[in-house]
């Protein structure tokens, strides 16, 4: 019998530099980095869990500190990822690109290793049971003051404002489950974030994911974060998109006086005018029938909760009502902490740089965390998204200490002046415009 062959020693694995991986960045072809490792993400895209957007917004680059951060569960992750490896970086490339600030980045993965050490990326149950209770019993007591109080005009406003009140809440604890910060594993997870914002608002999961990991992955980056679309078909959003805009003499809509429209085109529109029928669009378009099934749940559910309460008609005006106090409540909570930021084109900037310079924050204090859903700690939710909310401020200090070392802009201010910046941003943003337009 012949003796067995030897074994073969394992191809060595191909080298590239960072040159070459900047060349994939169209849509035919992606690669990006992690650890190192080059992957062809190109087919994968269309089928990743978070979207084919987001691993197309790093396609060309290092994605090592958003893959961290957007990962709750990073060896299942990598199993997947095996079948994707084509090579690594030879050993003469940097491990991080030339034009990031490794400094900043080592200590930012120091940071998020502390963090880890501390169990901050720990959820509490208890915290979050309770946030649930105070939704259902709002949303309890809303129907009780129409049936015990009668239809009268008094009862009907109380009751819109609960209902806007538990849509509100639900918004942030469906934002919650939908960044995996609740439940230790991705199934439980995704599988309460359908109950709450498909039960519970009547919106499906899957078009959150499409749109809300883009903003997290690339923030006040245009054409990369779905927040900015209003720019500039309604607004001109940021200091240099605004010159931009008015040196390319486009004009869509009177920027110069886009501080004062936005009190009728943004906070109150949103939600009713625009949010409530596109997501019906998405998810007949996408044939994302598990989500419209969630969602039908909801609107079956107050139908027949309120219409025989109140009939038809005052049924819709109702529904109307808490939409208009909802969207109101969301855009202006949403909107404070990014619009008067620095917007700008992707430049390719390191993960703490990008985030920095794309939040601010609001004071602590438990109205205003109540009422922003904690993203009032905006900074730090957006350095680390998986992690409960609640453990936002004691992170806190640690982030500003890491922004100091690194003479980085950490900005907090008051929940008034918050929502008065984005006014003063919008009007100073169109000023720029107008300037550039007329040539100044």
């Amino acid at each position: 019998m012949a003796p067995h062959s030897a074994a073969r020693p394992a191809a060595a694995p191909r080298l590239f530099t960072w040159a070459e991986v900047a060349q994939r960045s169209g849509r035919q072809e992606r690669w990006l980095v992690i650890e190192r490792k080059v992957y062809d993400v190109s087919a994968f895209s269309r089928r990743h869990p978070g979207g084919s957007r987001v691993l197309g917004h790093y396609a060309g680059q290092d994605a090592t500190d958003p893959f961290m951060a957007f990962h709750i569960d990073k060896a299942l992750v990598r199993k997947y990822m095996n079948s994707l490896l084509i090579g690594e970086l030879a050993p003469d490339q940097p491990s991080f690109e030339p034009n990031k600030n490794k400094q900043l980045t080592d200590d930012f993965r120091e940071l998020r290793a502390t963090v880890e050490q501390m169990g901050l990326l720990k959820a509490s149950p208890i915290f979050f049971s309770f946030y649930l209770l105070q939704i259902l019993l709002f949303d309890v007591a809303a129907w009780l003051t129409l049936w015990i109080f009668g239809t009268s005009l008094v009862p009907f406003l109380v009751s819109a404002v609960l209902l806007a009140t538990v849509q509100a809440q639900a918004g942030w604890l469906q934002h919650d489950f939908g960044h995996l910060s609740v439940c230790p594993t991705s199934t439980w997870n995704h599988l309460l974030h359908h109950f709450v914002i498909g039960h519970l608002k009547g919106a499906p999961a899957s078009w959150w994911n499409h749109m809300h990991f883009q903003h997290h992955a690339k923030p006040n980056c245009f054409r990369k974060d779905p927040d900015l679309n209003m720019h500039p078909l309604f607004f001109a959003l940021g200091k240099i998109l605004s010159v931009e805009l008015g040196k390319q003499k486009k004009k869509y809509m009177p920027y110069n006086h886009q501080h004062k429209y936005f009190f009728l085109i943004g906070p109150p529109a949103l939600l009713p005018l625009y949010f409530q029928w596109y997501i019906f669009y998405f998810v007949v378009q996408r044939k994302k029938w598990v989500d419209l099934a969630w969602m039908l749940t909801f609107y079956l559910r107050i139908s027949f909760t309120y219409i025989p309460l109140l009939g038809l008609k005052s049924f819709l005006v109702l529904f109307f009502i808490v939409r208009f106090l909802e969207s109101n409540w969301f855009v202006w909570v949403t909107q404070m902490n990014h619009i008067p930021m620095h917007i700008d084109h992707d430049h390719n900037e390191d993960w703490v740089s990008t985030q920095l310079q794309a939040t601010c924050n609001v004071h602590e204090s438990l109205f205003n965390d109540w009422f922003s859903g904690h993203l009032n700690f905006q900074i730090e939710h957006h350095l680390f998204p998986t992690m409960p909310r609640h453990n936002y401020h004691k992170v806190a200090p640690l982030v500003r200490s890491l922004c100091s070392k690194h003479g980085i802009q950490y900005q907090t201010k008051p929940l008034l002046t918050a929502f008065a910046d984005i006014i003063h941003s919008l009007k100073e943003s169109g000023q720029l415009w107008l300037d550039a337009y007329l040539h100044k």
